[in-house]
This record gives structure tokens, sequence and C-alpha cells, in this order.
């Protein structure tokens, strides 16, 4: 199996069992806190998440996959290079996951790859694969089955790969040796919880969704509350801060996959010229890809907040210019973005 997820493009995988009792107290505890926000379905799933046999019954075994996502031209120093497109306020930042392919499709499109290879070796199976879609603990998962450890920013490290990767499962009625989990190596490190530009990792280990940047531009469809729209920056489409000053990635890697290089219009592109993308420009920009799924008005809503902490930063008129075109949009969720920029310049 280890050679045809290679085959795949698949980085590593492993075998978890079902058995996922002791991380319910935690999920369980964070639900009851309000931390997963508007994810509705978080909560509406309950244990389920943590029951594999229930979501799928007959799962005997999960079989991890990870696979990693840097474009295939990321040049050393990158990370450094991600901190320098934030610090140039007229300039998008898009997380570096989304600017390529839309990974459900890719993951999901190999994972049924290799269920077929086992499927042929050994007969038929029962199975479903999964991948950021379903009530799963991919992250408990891919800690059990030896992807690596969880970080304090709560995401997977593996100390050949780091973070950037993604996660995927196939949930099988054929029992399996279970993998070896990995111990952790995050030590005294707390960089992740520092460096977060709201506070949203509040303690190790521990996140409020409400204030990852990630949940505010991606997940909450309605308007970014007041206190988190100035640490936004520049952002327009999720964050990478907390990966970005993680000394393990710098062991990162580029996929060899063509799927995960950056579009065009997705990266290093000007705030200004993405204010101006009527709906048709951003469908036909995003598509295939993961960021469509926000719609052009939360898109619109996103880059409204960016250009007001650009023109608070910098006054020039191209920003303000911009930003007072779409000030009659017939959005309400637009225009009051876009008013709140135009009001907000003089306050720092």
């Amino acid at each position: 199996m280890k050679q045809w997820a290679r085959e795949l493009g698949f980085s590593q995988i492993g075998v978890a069992g079902v058995d996922l009792s002791s991380a319910e107290p935690g999920l369980q505890a964070w639900l009851a806190q309000g931390f997963h926000g508007e994810m509705h379905y978080m909560e509406a799933h309950g244990m389920r998440r943590a029951r594999p046999a229930e979501l799928v019954p007959g799962t005997v075994s999960v079989i991890t996959a990870r696979m990693d996502y840097l474009p295939r031209d990321t040049p050393d120093g990158w990370q450094a290079i991600e901190f320098a497109r934030l610090a140039d306020p007229q300039q998008a930042a898009v997380s570096v996951y989304a600017r390529g392919r839309d990974y459900h499709k890719v993951l999901r499109a190999r994972l049924q790859k290799l269920c077929d290879r086992i499927a042929e070796a050994v007969g038929p199976t029962g199975y479903r694969v999964f991948t950021d879609s379903a009530p799963v603990l991919e992250a408990e998962l891919a800690a059990r089955s030896g992807q690596g450890w969880r970080g304090k920013h709560t995401l997977v490290l593996n100390r050949e790969a780091g973070s950037m990767s993604f996660l995927g499962e196939i949930y099988i009625d054929m029992p399996l040796p279970e993998s070896e989990p990995v111990s952790a190596h995050c030590g005294s490190c707390q960089a992740c919880i520092d460096v977060c530009p709201t506070q949203a990792i509040i303690a190790p280990y521990r996140l409020d969704a409400r204030r990852c940047i990630s949940y505010l531009t991606i997940e909450h469809a309605g308007p970014i509350p007041l206190e988190l729209r100035r640490p936004i920056g520049n952002r327009v489409y999720g964050c990478d801060d907390c990966q970005l000053i993680c000394p393990w990635n710098k062991y990162a890697q580029a996929s060899p996959l063509a799927d995960f290089d950056a579009r065009a219009g997705l990266s290093g592109e000007q705030l200004v010229d993405l204010l101006a993308w009527d709906e048709a420009t951003f469908l036909r920009t995003t598509e295939g890809g993961p960021i469509r799924r926000i719609g052009h008005e939360r898109w619109l809503r996103n880059v409204a907040v960016a250009l007001g902490n650009a023109l608070a930063k910098t006054h020039d008129a191209r920003l303000r210019a911009a930003l007072s075109a779409r000030a009659a949009h017939e959005s309400a969720l637009v225009r009051e973005h876009v008013q709140w920029a135009l009001e907000n310049e003089n306050i720092e």
C-alpha cells in the first residue's frame, strides 16, 4: 500500500484503530465552549466524529494519508517570502494551500484509486473515503497513525515535512495492523501562539475558531467583528502565520503534483485589482479551486477589509478611489465593510 500511495502522490500513509473514545471529552469541551463558532455542522454531528464505526458501519480500520502541498516551484526560504507578502499592505495574501486546485477533489480522487488497487489485490472490501468533508477527527487519526504529532496550533506536525500537508482517510472494513504514533517535538516553543494576529490560539492545543482568520475569511458568513478587522491585515483568504513561523516548516516539502501550483490571479495580486473583480471574473479565476466556495460577496467583503487596513497605513488615494467605487454595491454586507474601510482610514 505504501508503494501504491507514493505512486498516487501521497507523502505518507498509516493505519489507525477506531476507538477514539479518549478524544471525546476534549471534543465535547471544545463544542460546549462555542469555539466552533458558526460551524454548526460540528455540533450537529456530535460524537459521531469520534466514532468511525458509527459514521460508517462495519469500519474496523482507518487508513490515513498525508499529501504535501507546497507548489513545485517553491524556493528555499519560502517562509520569509510569505512574511514579506504579509508586510506589503497593498498586496493580497491568500493562504498557500488555496492557490491551486481544490484539494478535496485531488485527494478524494486519489484515495479512490488507492481503494481500487486494494480491492484488486485482496478482493471486494467495504470502504468510504474522506478529506475534510465529513464528521471525521482527521488530525487525531493522523496523529494516532504516526503521520506526526499535534502541534500547539492543533495542526499535525511531521519531523520531515512540517505541517504543510493535506490529510485524508479511508474507513475500511478490513482489519489492518495499526501504525505506531510518534512523540511530540514542540518542547517549550510557542511561536505559533505568539504570532497569531488575533490570539485565536488561546492556550497550547486550544483554538478558538471564532477568532481565527481562516475561519473569519472562509467559514464566517456575516459581518466580520469590528475588533478583528484590523488584525486581519491584508489576508483575504485564510491565514498561514502559525505555520510560517513554525521551525519545523523549514522541512516542508514541495508536492510533485501540478495541481497545487499557484494559479494566475491568486498570488502576488494587488488588492485594488481584486476589489474590481465582477462575479464572472471571480468565478472564472477560482474555477476548480477552494476559494470559489465562499462566493463573490464574501470575497469582496474580505478584500474591502484588507483594503481598509492598507488605506489606514498608506493613505493612498488609489485605494480610497477603489473603495469608493464599491460604496454603492448591491450587497449590504459589502457596503458595510467598504464604509468601515473608508471611515477608519485615520484611526490606528
